[in-house]
């Protein structure tokens, strides 16, 4: 296995790999069912050992394919899951993940999340993740698409200091949690888990990513995944169905780019000057 990847700590020291694999709209269509099982166990050789997946993807089919996928693989991979926010309550979030478990084909997840803020206190859900982590289902737990003042209220409730990540829309176009939330969380040690790194591949038909993606002989999408990855304190899940994207994802990874690049990234895509709210997709 290739063990070149950068690595990012959790808040108790654990390393993960900076890269990971993402699974949103995977195990929707049988069509494509070997070539992501493919993709994935690519994935795990080329050192991209943490996988994303959530309760609500393809209600629960990505879960099973990410089951299929690691059977005999377990071990090596830092596996994640999210629970829906209907299902977060005290009762809810156990039989939510013991659902979750079933469909992974595992006793426990590595890190388990809060997919976004609903109407359950979030009292009750710390409650249910501790729970969790004290009957070993769960070894960590955290949170997805929460701004600033969601985090300064989860750390505000009893056992909320436990929150290991913070999962956001996080990308070269989306820049806005680099205002407040960012170093919020770099100030207590809590890496952001970005999603949707390449923006979903919506990036504009012209920017200076395609100049830098000309002059180094690489895709658009690879400079704006390098990028993301550069950034300190931040770990990126970018999907791909594919053993070819899984191999430009890694190549992404060694990619550097200088302090020339990245000025004239910040012309085009510029940091924020004000507080905005978080962005979800």
């Amino acid at each position: 296995m290739t063990t070149d990847i950068a690595s990012v700590s959790l808040p108790d020291g654990e390393r993960i790999p900076k890269l990971g694999q993402g699974t949103w709209e995977m195990g929707e269509h049988p069509a494509r069912r070997a070539a992501e099982l493919a993709a994935l166990r690519c994935g795990i050789d080329l050192g991209m050992t943490l996988i994303d997946t959530a309760e609500m993807y393809g209600d629960g089919a990505t879960e099973s394919l990410v089951g299929e996928a690691l059977v005999g693989l377990r071990d090596q991979v830092f596996l994640v899951s999210k629970v829906y926010p209907h299902n977060a309550s005290r009762q809810g979030v156990v039989a939510a993940c013991e659902q979750s478990l079933k469909r992974l084909k595992t006793d426990w997840l590595d890190l388990y999340l809060l997919h976004w803020r609903g109407s359950v206190p979030l009292a009750e859900t710390v409650e249910a993740f501790e729970t969790l982590r004290s009957a070993g289902k769960i070894r960590h737990w955290g949170v997805s698409n929460f701004d600033t003042d969601d985090m300064e209220e989860l750390v505000a409730t009893p056992g909320g200091k436990a929150c290991a990540t913070n999962q956001i829309l996080y990308n070269v176009a989306r820049r806005g949690s680099e205002f407040d939330l960012l170093p919020w969380l770099a100030a207590r040690k809590m890496p952001a888990m970005a999603y949707s790194p390449v923006d979903h591949a919506r990036l504009p038909k012209r920017s200076p990513l395609n100049d830098i993606a000309d002059a180094r002989g690489v895709s658009v999408f690879q400079v704006a995944l390098a990028w993301v990855l550069q950034k300190p304190g931040v770990f990126a899940i970018p999907k791909a169905g594919r053993i070819e994207h899984v191999r430009d994802n890694h190549r992404a990874s060694q990619l550097q780019l200088d302090v020339r690049e990245l000025a004239a990234i910040d012309t085009y895509f510029t940091p924020p000057r004000s507080k905005r709210p978080l962005e979800m997709l």
